[in-house]
This record gives structure tokens, sequence and C-alpha cells, in this order.
């Protein structure tokens, strides 16, 4: 099938289609490329967005929000971006309208303590997007995901949700009895994803390792759940006509192999590729720029006029202050915790495990650890990293990876345990097995698996083994969610109060959020290259953590900057200029120390890659470790 036949409707039914991959990777341009493109082609088309830091706004130059709305001067056209916190407040009406004149005050507050367990924005988006594939109002429905990692989380919800409605009584998404009706909904939706005639599901990617390697990983993942891949698109290549010179050279060969290992492992499905813009892609002229290349096989429209070198902008900004970046990163008298987030695809696990490896050759004990569910942590240091800290080729430095599955396991063997532990002798075995009974019914409950993550997460603010601890994180939208969690989950983790630990447990959190918030303590480093996007979701997301966890932002680190002395055309000129204007406008909106790091000719992997990229990101610093090894020596 050509990719027009993969997108476009073949029957009467409702067509969905799902765009997914490593974020940052032009995800939703494509999406919203593909929606426009379909409401130009008559279909009364439907654009939704699952994830939480979304930016169809941005991208279409007007205010979408949490309702659908019609886009302007493009007929057939509406689209939506799901706000997790409005869609958990309406599913928790929808839900107890109905029982208000059938229950009293005090079991009306039950199902209320119910409907705030730790899962309900979960629920309450997914509930939203099974609405979307349950109504015939339109002929196209195409899906902008959330990146990868939680688009499969996603896929995988309904057939837990639907065991917790088969065993009925009080559950994580409230009383099984009163949502026994949306069980059919769920089970139509999960034949949906799964039905080749009516789903389409697309990855996009850049054509770098990482990106494909997660778009190879996750597909795999796909396929177990019973959901095929049917497109991937290969977006952001560099044109021919502008690498005039070996740094841009080298990298569209090192690029066109990846074409290749990418054809040859999807050798079943179209491939369809987007070279990249001097500028960004907003607006309908550039959308339909792409949607014409990826589906009317036409010829891609790009500024190269390279014949003639172009007078070079140099990136003027402040230049690095690594005293000051330095005193954000190294530790006080107590272990620092840093936290590296921002939009997926920024470079965050790598500029994150650059500093790790910095740090760690100063002398400081380091360990860095992701909770991003796709992370390709592994990828950066080209070694395995596992669920428990491993060492990773270099003295001082050790790296983990939570795995949700593990951490669950480990989770509901500690809770029983406490269980256990809560009752005394004189309490009878018929009330200790009743407890154990409701506890393991909240351990099997869809989202126990993100609280044991938690959990995990939580733990490593015990660590008394690690000078620096690193945090590389999920995608921002991901990550607020994630530290906004441990006051909300309190009582549900508590598992309403059944056992006698309870008090410990929110002290526990009380520390952690007051650990998070003391400057002395923790640093918060927001990751993006300098462009409207990735700008402006760390910039929202930085206000949400000042606004909602009263934590500051620290650092940012500015990545991906061209080099002043290749690219000099008028293509990388073009960029240069974009590039300054944001830097300028990041400085502006921050107001703290910048990090600036230069676009590479190949992804840095391994410790060698590492070091050498820690020398251009960080001068020679002296040292405050108290440590017999050898500081690093950056040239």
């Amino acid at each position: 099938m050509t990719p027009r036949e993969i997108v476009e409707p073949q029957g009467e039914d409702t067509e969905f289609v799902f765009f997914s991959g490593k974020g940052g990777v032009g995800k939703s341009t494509a999406s919203c490329a593909t929606a426009q493109w379909l409401a130009k082609e008559g279909y009364d088309t439907l654009l939704v967005t699952t994830d939480p830091a979304p930016n169809l706004s941005d991208i279409f130059g007007q205010s979408i929000g949490h309702a659908v709305t019609s886009i302007d001067d493009v007929p057939n056209l509406s689209a939506i971006e799901i706000d997790p916190d409005e869609a958990a407040e309406e599913y928790r009406q929808r839900t107890l309208e109905p029982m208000r004149q059938l229950l009293d005050d005090e079991q009306i507050k039950t199902v209320e303590e119910q409907l705030d367990s730790p899962c309900i924005e979960e629920i309450a988006a997914f509930d939203q997007f099974v609405e979307f594939m349950d109504e015939p109002e339109h002929d196209v429905v195409v899906f902008d995901t959330a990146p990868t990692g939680h688009t499969i989380r996603l896929m995988e919800l309904p057939s837990g949700w639907n065991e917790e409605l088969e065993d009925g009584g009080a559950t994580c998404i409230g009383p099984a009895a009163s949502l026994e009706d949306q069980k059919e909904q769920y089970e139509n939706a999960i034949q949906t994803l799964e039905d080749d005639a009516q789903t389409s599901f697309v990855f996009v990617g850049k054509p770098e390792d990482a990106a494909i390697n997660e778009i190879e990983r996750s597909s795999e993942t796909l396929a177990e759940l019973g959901i095929s891949t049917d497109l991937v698109v290969v977006n952001g290549y560099l044109p021919e006509a502008v690498c005039q010179d070996p740094f841009f050279e080298d990298k569209r060969e090192r690029e066109q192999e990846i074409l290749e290992d990418v054809e040859s492992s999807f050798a079943e499905q179209p491939i369809a590729t987007y070279p990249l813009q001097p500028g960004e892609i907003t607006g309908a002229d550039l959308l339909t720029d792409v949607s014409e290349v990826l589906y009317q096989d036409a010829d891609p429209t790009v500024d190269v006029e390279s014949s003639t070198p172009a007078e070079t902008t140099e990136i003027q900004a402040s230049e690095t202050d690594t005293a000051a970046v330095m005193e954000e990163l190294r530790p006080q008298e107590d272990t620092r915790y840093l936290f590296f987030t921002g939009k997926g695809g920024v470079g965050k696990s790598t500029i994150a495990a650059t500093s790790a490896t910095v740090l760690a050759e100063e002398g400081y004990d380091t360990l860095i650890v992701t909770t991003d569910p796709a992370s390709h942590l592994q990828d950066v240091f080209g070694t395995e990293v596992g669920h428990e800290p491993t060492a990773v080729g270099i003295e001082g430095l050790e790296a983990a990876r939570i795995d949700q599955e593990r951490a669950l396991e480990e989770y509901k063997i500690r809770m029983l345990e406490q269980v256990e532990q809560s009752f005394d002798t004189d309490d009878s075995e018929a009330d200790v097995e009743t407890v154990k009974a409701q506890v393991k019914e909240e351990l099997d409950s869809p989202c126990a698996e993100e609280m044991a993550a938690l959990e995990k997460f939580v733990g490593y603010f015990d660590d008394d083994e690690h000078d620096v601890v690193v945090f590389d994180t999920a995608p921002t939208g991901h990550t607020l969610r994630l530290l906004e969690l441990p006051s909300d989950w309190k009582g549900f983790m508590d598992l309403g109060s059944l056992t006698k630990e309870a008090s410990e447990t929110g002290a526990k959190y009380d520390r952690v959020i007051e650990t998070m918030r003391d400057p002395t303590k923790s640093s918060f480093i927001f990751v993006m290259y300098p462009e409207y996007t990735p700008m402006m979701e760390a910039w929202r997301a930085a206000e949400d953590l000042r606004n909602q966890v009263d934590i500051e932002t620290s650092l940012v680190a500015v990545n991906y900057l061209l080099p002043d002395e290749y690219g000099t055309n008028a293509f990388f000129e073009s960029r240069r200029q974009q590039q300054q204007a944001y830097l300028e406008e990041i400085g502006d909106r921050f107001d703290v120390p910048m990090l600036l790091a230069p676009l590479q000719r190949d992804e840095p992997t391994g410790i060698a890659d590492l070091r050498n990229f820690g020398s251009e990101l960080f001068p020679a610093q002296e040292s405050t470790a108290d440590d017999d090894r050898p500081e690093i020596e950056i040239q």
C-alpha cells in the first residue's frame, strides 16, 4: 500500500490514524499535515492530541485547548488538545452524577475518594480517547499521541481496566458497577486498534540512531499487542544541495546510511521521508508542502540557495558561565539531585549523561537514573543499563533504568510484608486475611505499576552512597505529573490506611518534596533546542513547576547550536539567525545560567564520546570533591 492508501478512508467506517514516535521528531507536524490534507481532500477530519504537552495550537497559530475547535481557513478540520486535569474532573462528575440520587453522603464521599486515585488522569484521558473511537461523526480521526513509551502504556491499559470491571466491587477507577456500561466501549476500542482495515499506525523518526532504535523496539511491542506498524516517516534529513563542507557532508552520509537501515528493517512497510527546512514548519502553506511530499509524491520545496556562501552570523549569546553552571551541578554538603527534563528529542539524555560523566571524573560518586519509559540511556553509554545501579565504564559513575515491571513486583512484596507487620498478635486471622485481600486488589489495579515506579524514584532520595544523583526524566508533561504525584498519592499509596505505616509514608513524601524545593540540594535543568515549540514547552513547564510545586528552574541547556565554522550558505544562515533570535528569547524568559551545547557531527555514544562532548560543554574547573582520583582535565 502507498502512504496515501494507509491514511485515507477505505470504507464507510471511520478511519483512525495514530502518529507516534520519540519526542521532538516531527510527530505533531506529520499528524497536523496529514489531518489538514485529509480535510482538503474532502474528509470530515478530527485531530486529537493525547500528549500532555501539546503544540497543535503553536503549529496552526490559533488557540485550540480542551474542546473540539474548528481550524481557521481549513474547512472539514477540527482539533482538540486533551487536558489531563479537565478530563479527570469531567470523568469524576460523569461517574458521580447518576449516583447522587441513589447513595447517601457518606457513600458519595467514599466514591469520591476512589475517584481521587493516582491513575484517574490517565484513565480519564483514555476514556476521552475511547469516546473519539466510538463516534461516527467524522470520516477520519487523527491521533497525535504522547511520546512512544507513554503511547504504548495507553494501548495496554484497556485490558487491565476490563479485568477490574470483571472483578466487580470498588476499584481504583471507581465502583465497578457504575462503569459496567463502559466495558463494552473499552472492548470495542481494543478490537478497533487491532483492526488493520480501520486503524493505521504511523511511526515518525529523525534519521538518528536513537530515534530509529526506538521505532524498532516500539513496533515490536505493539506487534505483541496485536497492533501492526503501517507506515514509517523519516523526517528532517539534510538536503544534499546544502551540505557543502566535511561536517555536514559527513552528517548527511550517516543519515543516508540510517535511511537504508530503515528500509531494510521495515521492508514490508512503505517509508516516507521529508527534508529539514531552513525554518520551522508552521502554518497552512508549509503543512501543505509536507502532506504533498508524503502522500502525493511531490518534490519538497526547500530553500537551497547555497551556490554562493552567505555571510555567516555567529551565535551571539552570553558565553556559558561555567562557574555558575557548575555551582548548580556540584553537591554542597549533602547529596545533590539533578533533574534534566524537557521536550522529547532535545538531547536530554545526552546532556544528562555528559554532565554525569564530567561530575564523576571530577571525583564525585555519581549515579544517573532514567525515569523515561522510552529511555535510550543505554544507547548513550553504549552499554546495558539495568534496573539496579551498574557501572558503565568510568570510575565513580553508575547508571540505572527504572524497570516498571520489576518495580511493581518489588512494590507488591514490600507492601504485603508491611501489611503482615502492621497487625498485632491479638488481631483475628479473619481481619488479617480481609485486609490482605483488599491490599492485593489495590496492587492488581491498572495504576499500581506507575505507583511502584514512583516508589522506586522516591527511594533514590534515601541514597547515601552517591554525591550526585542525576535524573534523566520523561518528557516534560509526564515529568510534571511525576513531581506533582507525591502529595496527590499519599492517601492512595497508604492503601486506605490499611497499614500502620501511613503517617511514615506521608512524611517520606513530604521530605522528598522539600528536598526538590531546596536549591542547595536539588537543581532543575530544562533542556531544549532553540526553536519555538521546545522553548515554549519548557517555559510553560517551568511556570507550572513554580506555581504548582514551588520549584524554581536552576539552569537551561540549549542544545544543537550550529557551529560557526560550518554551514556557510543561505540555508544554514537562515537557521542560524533563527537560533540567535530564540537564544535571546530563552535568556529573557528564564533568566538563569545557560549551558550552550554545539551540534555534534555524530551522536555521542560511549564514554569516549561523552568525555569529548564534556570538554566542549565545560572548560577546566577546579574540583571541590574530596577524592584521591585525578581531576578531569578538559582542554
